[in-house]
């Protein structure tokens, strides 16, 4: 950095200045130099740019904002003073944390002048957490954000199979993890079908070399379950496993996955997000394949409880047919039917009296009507001397004189017979 600083007037100005401020000069000694705002402001920016456009700088971030152009603006401040400083997209893409407020960081950039509001700030190229570690502070802020989304839910984990046919490993060739993993699983179960898929499990590019590989698992599915880890290390070490790309890919993975990173007392976002998490890799080969000889054990202890439990069904169906072929049933088997005929008869002579009465009731109801209708009906009427007229030939009743003619034939019903007539007069 320069440590000079150019000064856009003479120290001998600034001093007849202070001398006589009100002094009056004539046109000949007049030979201030006017300076627009813009033209300061421009010299200013000049001076700044020219002596601290590299500059790191220690503070607290304060007054935090994510412009929705992508651009932050905050402030850097300590117990007695504050800068303003804003870092535009095209540089904070590259951050590998989101700043927030009370964070302690070192900002490095460049000293200008935003000219709209004749204020200084520090345009801020890259920044670095100071306090916490920048790894830990970047676990804690992905770990935030993947709990936030659901990645660590119970919900999501799938179940690890008892006995998988395949089993997957997604390490270092060359690392003390592999050499445990196939020791336990020579010990518990040495017929066990293992794929090992070597990986770089740290430095640049592990986290891509992992994600990767369980992606590929996932495409040719020739597993039926996933051990992905290394041995321990420190958090540096440790750090492709706390990668967002391997998040992302164990959580879309089919295929189960049971998380093996260092020690016991060592945790990764993998670790959240894997649907089984073994603190070492020693235990991840103990809790997907059983003990063999657990397992005989089990299936002889089945095998036997399997056979108890038929011989006491085939005892107890035994016992079922003693019994049904001593039933009367078996030996007199026609003689179900007895019963059913006696039934069957029983309900034929019920019907038979249930039908008579029926029709008993329905012929008192006949004859009680035509009773009624003999007594309404124009044959009684016929009986008590009176008779009926009708026109011929249609046999009409005539009930009005002025429905015949004279001429007209007409029929006369009586009691008993008829008479055929002519008319010969008809009158109202």
């Amino acid at each position: 950095m320069k440590q000079s600083i150019r000064l856009c007037h003479s120290e001998r100005s600034e001093e007849s200045h202070k001398r006589d401020p009100s002094a009056t000069l004539s046109p000949q000694d007049d030979k201030r130099e006017i300076l627009s705002v813009s033209d300061l402001t421009r010299n200013i920016r000049f001076i700044l740019e020219e002596n601290f456009s590299n500059v790191w700088v220690e503070g607290e971030i304060s007054n935090f904002k994510f412009h929705t152009s992508g651009h932050m603006y905050f402030a850097l401040k300590d117990e007695t003073a504050q800068i303003q400083c804003v870092m535009f997209r095209s540089e904070n893409q590259r951050l590998s944390f989101e700043p927030t407020d009370g964070v302690k960081a070192l900002c490095f950039g460049r000293v200008s002048v935003y000219p709209v509001r004749g204020q200084y700030q520090l345009y801020v190229e890259r920044i670095e957490p100071k306090g916490v570690g920048v790894l830990q502070l970047r676990f804690e802020q992905l770990k935030a954000k993947l709990q936030k989304e659901g990645l660590f839910d119970e919900t999501h984990k799938k179940e690890i199979p008892y006995l998988p046919n395949r089993i997957g490993i997604v390490t270092s060739i060359d690392g003390a993890a592999l050499r445990d993993i196939l020791h336990v699983i020579e010990r518990r179960f040495q017929s066990a079908h293992l794929v090992i898929y070597p990986v770089q499990v740290q430095g640049e590019g592990a986290a891509e070399s992992l994600a990767g590989a369980i992606e590929d698992f996932n495409v040719l599915r020739s597993v039926d379950v996933l051990i992905v880890g290394r041995g321990g290390g420190s958090i540096e070490d440790l750090w492709a496993f706390n990668e967002e790309i391997v998040a992302r890919a164990i959580f879309n993975s089919t295929i189960p996955v049971i998380s093996a990173v260092g020690h016991e007392v060592d945790f990764t976002i993998a670790d959240f997000v894997a649907d089984l998490r073994a603190p070492t890799p020693s235990a991840a080969a103990e809790l997907v394949l059983p003990l063999r000889e657990d397992l005989i054990l089990r299936t002889s202890e089945l095998k036997s409880r399997l056979t108890s439990s038929t011989l006491n069904l085939i005892k107890t169906l035994k016992q079922e047919l003693k019994l049904l072929k001593e039933s009367r049933g078996l030996k007199d088997p026609l003689g179900i039917f007895d019963i059913q005929f006696q039934r069957l008869d029983e309900l034929k002579k019920n019907m038979s009296a249930t039908f008579k009465s029926f029709l008993r009731l329905k012929k008192e109801s006949f004859l009680s009507l035509l009773g009624k209708l003999e007594a309404l009906g124009p044959i009684a009427t016929l009986k008590r001397g009176f008779s009926v007229t009708l026109k011929l030939p249609e046999e009409k009743v005539i009930t009005a004189f002025n429905r015949v003619r004279v001429g007209d034939k007409i029929k006369t019903k009586l009691s008993k017979g008829f008479l055929i007539s002519e008319v010969r007069e008809a009158h109202p």
